[in-house]
This record gives C-alpha cells, structure tokens and sequence, in this order.
C-alpha cells in the first residue's frame, strides 16, 4: 500500500470511529473501501441466532454463508451456496446436500458438514428470534439431533419432522439468520458456561463469506475486512465501512460530498432532492415486509374485534403512502406480499371516522380510548405515527406518541408490553406467502413462556387456532390449485377474525449510491451481496 492510500485508510477509519460529519482528509472514498451509510438503532446483536431488523441482516449478508442463497433478481429463485447441489428423496421426507469442496472459514478452519449441524443445532438449543424460521415446520431442539446429521464431511442431511413442501425449508435456509453456518471449532473456543458462544458472537463474527467483522461500536459504526479464506472470488474492496448516520440529510450531504458510496436510508424529500444530482444513481427494489398498525391484545380493550376492526377506519392510506412513503413503500392492504402466489385484490379499506365512532361506541367506548403509540425515532416511523395520531383521534382514539430506539420499541413489543405500536416487518424474505403468514399471523402457542418472538401474531397476543391450521395446510400442500385456494381462504378468515395487525404499505427498498459502483444489485430479502460491488473510476 501507498503512503497516501494508507493516509486515506487512516482518515476513513478515523473518521468513522469519531463519528465525524465527513471524511474531509480525501477528495472521494478510497478504491478499496465502501463506505455505507445507515441507522444501526436497531443493530441490539451481531449473532446470527438472536439477531432481528433488516439493519443486521444486511451487514451480515456479507459475514455469513448458507447452504443456499435466495436470488436477489428472480425472487422464486434459490442459488448453491456452501452447498454446491441438493435432492429431496422421493417421498419429500428428507433433503441431501452436498458440500462444496475446499471452502473454509475466515478464521481457516474448513467448512465441515459437522458445522453446519451444529450450527442448525445451535439455533434451535438457544431458542431466539431466528429459531421461529424452523420451529414453525416442526424443527424443535430436542428432535434436532435426528433432523440434522452429517454422514461425512461434505454431506448434511435434513429430515423434515412433519409434511411440509421441501422447498419451503430449502429456501428458508437460504435466509440470512436461520440459515447463516457458523465456525463451529472457533466459537466452542469462546463458549462460556455452555452458553454455545453467544456472548463472544454478539460481538465477533465466526463466518465464511467474502467479509468478517472487525470492529462493531454501537451506534457508531461496523467494519469489515475482506476475508482473504474466501471460497468464491475475491472482492474488490479490502473493507467495508457502515457509519451509523440516522439523519437522512446528512446521509445525503456525504453522499453528495463523495464521503459516503452508498446511504441505505434516506427520506423521501433527499431521494426525490438526488434524482437528478450528478454522480448519483438511485435503486428502487420491492422488498419484505410492511408497514403496519399493531395492537396488544394483551389489552383487554384490544380483545374486543369491534375495537380492532375501527382502526381499520381511522387510517390514512393513501394519504400516508403519498405523503411520507415515496420509495419506502406503496399501498398495500393484505398480509401477503405484492407478486406472490395467492394474493387476493386490497380490500379497499379507507378513512371513514363516523363508522370507526360507531364501532367504538358499540365496543363500549362512546367517548373514545387513550392510547400509547410507539415508533422508532427512524424515518419514515416518527411522521408516520405522528400522521396516524392526527387520524386517530378524528375517530376519538386519543394516541400519547412515545419514540426510541429499537430496544425501546421493538424491545418492548417482543415482551408483550405495549399498546400500539406503528412498525415494519411480516416477512417475505421467503419468496412465499408463508413467509407472510408466519411472521404476521401464526401463532401456535400464546403463553409468555413460549417467547415465539419472530412472530408478530405472538407479539400482540393473537392466537387463532383455526387459521394455523390453515396456514399448516397450505404450507405442506404441493397442488398449486388447492394451495391457491387455501391462500384465499386464509385471507378471508384473517378479514373475519380482525386481526391486531392492519398493514397499510409494502415496503419496497430504495438506496442512492455513488455511480462509479458496478455490481451493486439490492436483494428483496436485506441481504444485499456487496462483495460484487467494484469502484470504476
């Protein structure tokens, strides 16, 4: 290296670690760094077992390997990853994978079949956010011996515990979470009090894609180094800089500035503002999730359907899809994502105050509620929820706006201890609308003790024993015509019931980054590839 490349090395490190405003020692960005720019209030994790928000997922896209990956442009599509082929038996009871040959981990350790095992047993033992992905098709902790084995060193073999489509599971491995395979031999290193390394890994990475972490502060920034052990080809860039910026001009102002190569979270009046800017190029992709209303029904006001199905009424849609959602999101009503299998037509729900009166009045409450709404300080959330309070009370719903980190809100939806809570999530990093019904309906066991935290269904205390029967049906079906139908179905009884959560948006994804980048494609599912990424100049 250069002394002046070691100087700009030295003024990009520094700068990201100080949290300085701009990285005023160089002209742009070095050749061989990307700097990101986005919000980490909600990074709380960095192991792949416990981790929660799309922030995370997209650092550690870049840290982890699947068996597979999902196909950021064809979303039905699942890419070989650690493993190079697969086949489902004929009976669709189990699935082989095949290893590829000479892959190690960044650490140099070699990527063993007993790694993936381990990992997969890993997840289900420590039993947090991630593990909902597979306890939700039957995988449990105590059968995961049997469902995962390693015959020899390049060969893993699932077992599924109960009938289910095997692509469901092959795809779900491909997510970035309950799929990532973990260095088993360097995290038993740092295990403490067979806590099976989940102290150490919240903070280190014990991965095998083309980065690994070394350094985290919250709040203030993530560095990456290129992990020269990588199996695939090498990137370009020698490290990978995410400075946590969460104000969106000054995101903008250092993208424009060339401080920043790329700024994951910008509000819709800088991206509109950076359309035409010179040098700048905007990507807009749809993505998993929605924006959604929730409520507790473990407030026994919310246990009333009528008071939940008026605050269908009380919200704006298209009035905040125009107003605060360009490039976050579009409309959307149903609980199943925009392109995928079964989707039926909005239900064409619209601000309607005096019906939502009427609905209040027949739950009991004629002169209205008092309410807490919680939102994450992010954009868009805080002028989303400050947008619903101003609807709400148009109905008599009277919302006390409270806003924090993603601790403070996400946190405290996870323990079941909130009111209302405006929020994104649902799923949808499945390409498939169990994806969707997992995340925003299923709720096999309501007890506090069952800490299903990944689902939303669990969150607010919605459990319809019906509809997960529903959603069971549909996932082990293989007729397309009968699962259409079961989808149907399934989104009939959710309009029924009045489910605690009303989506309003889906959210789609839109990034603006400087255009001597090549290679940069966003993936649906948060787990954008930047190893691909290559400076032009």
């Amino acid at each position: 290296m250069t002394r002046s490349a070691r100087l700009g090395l030295i003024a990009t490190v520094s700068a990201a670690a100080l949290g300085l405003s701009a990285l005023s020692a160089i002209a742009e960005t070095p050749e061989d760094q990307l700097v990101v720019g986005f919000s980490m209030t909600n990074i709380l994790t960095l192991d792949p077992a416990a981790i929660t928000g799309k922030e995370t997922v997209q650092v550690l896209a870049n840290v982890y390997d699947g068996l597979v990956q999902l196909d950021p442009e064809n979303r039905s599509e699942v890419q070989p990853d650690l493993a190079e082929s697969w086949e489902v038996s004929d009976d669709a009871t189990t699935i082989t994978f095949t290893l590829r040959d000479g892959a190690q981990f960044a650490s140099g350790n070699p990527v063993r079949a007993e790694d993936v095992v381990w990992s997969f047993r890993r997840l289900l033992t420590l039993n947090l956010a991630q593990a909902s992905f597979l306890k939700t098709y039957g995988f449990t902790a105590e059968g995961a011996e049997r469902a995962f084995t390693a015959p020899d060193d390049r060969t893993v073999v699932v077992t599924l515990p109960q009938k289910v489509n095997p692509q469901l599971i092959i795809a779900t491995l491909g997510i970035v979470g309950p799929g990532s395979i973990i260095d088993s031999m360097l995290v038993q290193e740092n295990e403490r009090d067979g806590d099976w390394g989940a102290a150490w890994l919240s903070q280190n990475s014990a991965g095998s894609a083309a980065f690994s972490l070394q350094q985290w502060q919250s709040n203030n920034l993530v560095l990456l180094t290129r992990n020269d052990n990588f199996w695939g080809e090498p990137s370009t860039m020698r490290r990978i800089i995410w400075r946590h910026i969460p104000e969106s001009q000054s995101q903008r102002l250092q993208l424009d500035q060339h401080d920043l190569d790329i700024a994951f979270q910008l509000a819709p009046a800088d991206l509109k503002a950076l359309e035409t800017a010179e040098g700048i190029d905007i990507q807009t992709t749809p993505s998993a999730g929605f924006y959604y209303l929730a409520m507790s029904m473990a407030d026994e006001r919310f246990q009333d359907p009528k008071l939940r199905e008026a605050m269908r009424y009380l919200i704006d849609y298209q009035g905040m899809n125009d107003a605060i959602l360009p490039y976050f999101g579009k409309p959307h009503q149903r609980p199943i994502s925009g392109g995928f299998f079964g989707l039926l037509d909005d239900p064409g729900y619209a601000p309607d105050p005096e019906k939502a009166k009427a609905l209040l009045a027949e739950a009991g409450y004629p002169d209205g509620i008092d309410v807490t709404l919680r939102a994450l300080l992010d954009d868009p959330f805080l002028n989303l929820a400050t947008a619903l309070q101003g609807s709400l009370a148009q109905g008599g719903v009277r919302a006390e706006v409270i806003t924090g980190s993603g601790e403070q809100i996400y946190g405290a939806m996870r323990e079941r201890n909130f009111e209302m809570i405006v929020g994104r999530g649902g799923g949808g990093q499945l390409p498939d609308p169990d994806s969707n019904m997992r995340a925003l309906i299923y709720n096999p066991d309501n007890s506090d003790e069952a800490q299903l935290t990944n689902f939303q269904g669990w969150r607010t205390s919605f459990s319809d024993p019906k509809l997960n029967e529903m959603i069971d049906a549909a996932a082990s079906e293989t007729d397309d015509e009968a699962r259409r139908q079961l989808y149907a179905d399934i989104q009939n009884r959710i309009e029924e019931v009045v489910v605690p959560i009303i989506p309003f948006s889906e959210v789609v994804t839109s990034v603006a980054y400087r255009d001597d980048l090549e290679g940069f494609v966003l993936n649906p599912s948060w787990s954008t590839d930047l190893a691909t990424v290559a400076k032009v100049r």
